[in-house]
C-alpha cells in the first residue's frame, strides 16, 4: 500500500548539481557558496530590501532574535498559543517566561485584544513591559499582523513574525515575515520546501545581519586566535543542507500553487457539509500557503467545552476519522495542541479565551503536499464524508 503523507518532500531534480559541487570543491561545512547563494535567492524571494541569514533550524532564528532583542533572565516574552513549541522554547532558553495569548476564531492566530489585555495586566503585575512579541501564521494562514503590529508600536515592543509554516503566504501583497522587526523561515523535512532541517532569520538590514551571524557562529571574535566576549551558538547551515535549499528554491513557487491547489479541492468538496468545515483565509487580502489544509468537525459534542478538570483530548469524531484514514495509509493529525495546556508551561501566564482549545478538540489537518495527487486527495474526501453519514 502506497503511505500518502501529509507534506512529504519533494526534490526538484535540481539540488543534486549543487550538492555535488559542494563535494567537488569540498565545501561540506557550515559556509560556502551554497549558504551565501541560498541567502541571496531568499532575499529575492522575500523582498522589501530584507536581508537573511540560513540557520540550521528554524527554533534557531526564533531563538537568535530573542538574542539580537537582549531576552534574559526574568524577562517576558509573548508567545502565541496556539502552535507548536518551537515558538515559546527559546524564551525559556534565555531564561525568559513565556506568555501565551489565545486565537482569534478567523484565522486562529493571535488574538490583537487579547495581546492589548495581556501587555497591560504584565506592565501592572511586573512593572516592566514585555521584551517581544511572538506571533504564529498558523498552517500557512497569515494572522491580523497590522493589528498586532498597531499594538506593539503603541508599547514600543518589538515583533518576531513566526512564519516557519508559511513560506509563501502573502498579507496585502507582501510576504509574511517582512512585517515585524525579525522573520522566522523553516525548511525542516515537511514544510514548503526543505533543506533537510534547516531554517533561517529575516532581518531588517545588512548590519543586523552580521550581528546575527556573529551570535550563530559561537560569538567568535575577530582575531588570528579564538576569542570569545560573549556566548555564541553553532547555528549555521551547512553548504550542503544549503545546496538542497539552491535546488527547492526553483520550485518555491510550483509548490506553493499546488498546496492552494489541494486547499481548494478540499475546500470545494466540503462547501456544503453540515459537519465538516474547511478553514479558508477569511480576507481577500490574505493569501495562505496552505502548507497543511485543515478542517474541524462541528458536532454538538465536537463543540463541547472540556469537561472541569480533564485532559484536554481531540473529539472521539477526529479520531474516528484518523483511524479511517490511517487504515487506507493516509497520514493526518490533530492541530496544534495549545502551550498553555502543556504540562512544561502549566504555570506560564496565559491570556486565553477557550478558543484554541476548542480547535484543537475538533480540527484535524489533512495531506496537502507536492507529493500528494488528485486521486489522494478524492480518497480523503470519500472517506470523510463516510465518516460523518
Amino acid at each position: 500500500m502506497n503511505r500518502v503523507y501529509l507534506c512529504l518532500a519533494h526534490m526538484s531534480g535540481n539540488e543534486m548539481k549543487y550538492i555535488q559541487e559542494a563535494f567537488d570543491t569540498n565545501w561540506v561545512v557550515p559556509l560556502g557558496p551554497n549558504v551565501n547563494g541560498f541567502e541571496e535567492d531568499l532575499e529575492a524571494y522575500v523582498g522589501e530590501g530584507k536581508k537573511v541569514v540560513a540557520l540550521s533550524a528554524g527554533t534557531a532564528a526564533v531563538h537568535l532574535a530573542m538574542v539580537a532583542l537582549g531576552v534574559g533572565k526574568g524577562d517576558e516574552v509573548i508567545c502565541q498559543s496556539f502552535t507548536f513549541a518551537a515558538s515559546s522554547n527559546p524564551a525559556t532558553y534565555q531564561g525568559a517566561t513565556p506568555v501565551f495569548i489565545g486565537s482569534e476564531a478567523k484565522t486562529w492566530n493571535m488574538d490583537p485584544n487579547k495581546l492589548e489585555d495581556a501587555i497591560k495586566d504584565r506592565i501592572q503585575k511586573t512593572g516592566r513591559k514585555p521584551k517581544a512579541i511572538v506571533p504564529v501564521y498558523l498552517y500557512g494562514m497569515p494572522a491580523y499582523i497590522d493589528e498586532i503590529l498597531e499594538v506593539a508600536r503603541r508599547y514600543d515592543i518589538p515583533v518576531i513574525e513566526d512564519a516557519a509554516e508559511a513560506f509563501g503566504s502573502k498579507y496585502k501583497g507582501r510576504m509574511t515575515g517582512t512585517f515585524g522587526n525579525f522573520g522566522v523561515m523553516s525548511f525542516n523535512g515537511n514544510k514548503m520546501i526543505t533543506t533537510s532541517g534547516g531554517g533561517a532569520l529575516i532581518c531588517p538590514d545588512e548590519e543586523t545581519k552580521k550581528k546575527i551571524m556573529f551570535y550563530a557562529t559561537q560569538a567568535r571574535e575577530n582575531r588570528p586566535y579564538y576569542l570569545h566576549k560573549e556566548i555564541g551558538y553553532n547555528y549555521r547551515m551547512s553548504n550542503v543542507c544549503a545546496g538542497i535549499g539552491r535546488g527547492q528554491m526553483t520550485v518555491a513557487d510550483a509548490h506553493v500553487r499546488h498546496h492552494q491547489r489541494i486547499a481548494k479541492m478540499y475546500a470545494d468538496a466540503f462547501a456544503d457539509s453540515e459537519v465538516i468545515r474547511f478553514h479558508g483565509s477569511p480576507e481577500d487580502y490574505m493569501e495562505p500557503n496552505y502548507w497543511l489544509s485543515t478542517i474541524t468537525f462541528e458536532t454538538p459534542e465536537s463543540n463541547k467545552p472540556r469537561p472541569e478538570g480533564a485532559d484536554l483530548e481531540p473529539s472521539p469524531i477526529v479520531m474516528d476519522a484518523m483511524a479511517a484514514l490511517m487504515a487506507e495509509g493516509i497520514e493526518s493529525r490533530p492541530l496544534w495542541r495549545p502551550m498553555h495546556t502543556q504540562p512544561i508551561y502549566r504555570d506560564a501566564p496565559a491570556y486565553v479565551s477557550g478558543i484554541s482549545e476548542l480547535f484543537f478538540r475538533k480540527g484535524l489537518c489533512l495531506p496537502s503536499g507536492p507529493c500528494v495527487t488528485d486521486a489522494d486527495v478524492e480518497k480523503v474526501i470519500e472517506i470523510l464524508k463516510s465518516c460523518v453519514k
